[in-house]
C-alpha cells in the first residue's frame, strides 16, 4: 500500500533530475499524487500555492529572476512547515552560508551520483521524524519498507561491467556526442539519462566519446 505522509515539490530544469527524484520518492513508498515536478522557480511558486509542499527540493537557479532560496522564502509564507533541500552546479562559501541561513537540509553539487542523492534524501527524511511527531509512525513505516521494484538502484555494483559510465561522462549515442546526467538500474537493465534527451536509453547503446 502506498503511503503519502508528505507532499514533495521538486523544481529543476533537468528532466533527468526530476525523473530521478520521482523514482526515488516513489521507491520509498510515497504516493505519486503527493509528488509534483516542475522545471522553473516560477512554476514551482504557482504549484506551491495549491499543492502546499512539506518538502521543497530545488535547483539554485542562479540566473533566474527567482532563485531557489527566494522561492523557498515565498513558499514558507503560505506553508511555514515546508523544508528545503538545494541542488547546485556550483557551491561557494556564499552558497553554503545562504543555504545554512535558510535551514536547507542539504546542498548537493551537480552532477551527483545515485548513492549521494539517495543518502541525502534518506537523512533528511529521518531527521524530519524528530520534528513532526504527527508523522513519525507513517514516516518510519515508509523508511523501513523495502524499496519498490521501480525504485532507483544505486548503480555502483553494475558500473564496473559497463565501462564505469557515470554522471558527467561524454558518450556517443546515435552518432552524436551526449553527456550523461544519471545512470540507474531498472528492471535488471542499466539505463542512462542523457542531458539533451527525454527519458532513458540502454547503456549498452552508448560508447565513450
Amino acid at each position: 500500500m502506498s503511503m503519502n505522509p508528505l507532499h514533495f515539490l521538486v523544481a529543476d530544469e533537468s528532466k533527468g533530475v526530476r525523473a530521478f527524484l520521482q523514482q526515488l520518492l516513489e521507491g520509498y513508498g510515497f504516493d505519486q499524487n503527493g509528488i509534483r515536478m516542475v522545471s522553473t522557480p516560477e512554476s514551482a511558486l504557482q504549484a506551491a500555492a495549491e499543492f502546499k509542499p512539506d518538502f521543497l527540493v530545488t535547483d539554485w537557479f542562479p540566473d533566474a529572476s527567482l532563485s531557489g532560496i527566494d522561492l523557498y522564502k515565498q513558499v514558507k509564507e503560505t506553508n511555514p512547515r515546508c523544508r528545503l533541500a538545494l541542488l547546485s552546479k556550483e557551491i561557494t562559501p556564499q552558497h553554503e552560508a545562504e543555504a545554512k541561513a535558510a535551514g536547507s537540509r542539504f546542498l548537493l553539487v551537480k552532477p551527483f551520483t545515485a548513492v549521494q542523492l539517495k543518502d541525502e534524501i534518506k537523512k533528511a527524511l529521518t531527521a524530519l521524524t524528530a520534528e513532526r511527531p504527527d508523522l513519525v509512525t507513517r514516516l518510519n513505516a515508509v523508511m523501513a519498507a523495502p524499496p519498490r521494484p521501480r525504485a532507483i538502484v544505486p548503480p555502483s555494483a553494475a558500473l564496473p561491467i559497463m565501462n564505469k559510465l557515470k554522471p558527467g561522462d561524454h558518450v556517443i549515442y546515435g552518432n552524436k556526442e551526449e553527456t550523461i546526467d544519471y545512470v540507474v538500474l531498472r528492471g535488471g537493465e542499466l539505463i542512462a539519462h542523457l542531458h539533451s534527451k527525454a527519458g532513458f536509453v540502454p547503456v549498452e547503446k552508448l560508447r565513450k566519446a
